[in-house]
């Protein structure tokens, strides 16, 4: 039988699958399938750990790619939103400023102290 069925028998040394067999002695079968699976493992590790360094790394850079762009992508979102606050704030004291230049306009026309004096018809 060949490796690719997934019915290999097990015995070879670099083998990936094992037979379970179906019987009811399910806790002897699962205590075997996990002693199996504990020595599989390291030969499985050691021949993949080439790919799986490689792969690792790159994975790895992805990710902190990844969160360098939301991160990003969530400073420009503070800073668009902090934009907008500050053109509001912006257009309501522009707003107040109109308001009371006005208010200050209107006092001083009203007070004889700031009124306009013509000095050349009061010297002649």
């Amino acid at each position: 039988m060949n490796k690719m069925d997934g019915l290999g028998t097990g015995k070879e040394e670099d083998s990936t699958f094992t037979s379970i067999s179906l019987t009811d002695d399910t806790d002897h079968s699962l205590k075997s399938l996990r002693s199996r699976a504990k020595s599989l493992l390291p030969k499985m590790m050691n021949a993949d750990m080439d790919v799986d360094a490689e792969n690792q790394v790159e994975l790895e850079e992805k990710t902190r790619l990844i969160n360098q762009v939301l991160e990003l992508q969530h400073t420009l979102e503070d800073l668009s939103a902090r934009v907008d606050a500050v053109k509001e704030e912006n257009l309501k004291l522009k707003s107040e400023n109109q308001v009371l230049g006005q208010y200050i306009e209107n006092l001083m026309s009203a007070s004889s102290v700031f009124q306009t004096t013509d000095t050349k018809s009061k010297r002649k």
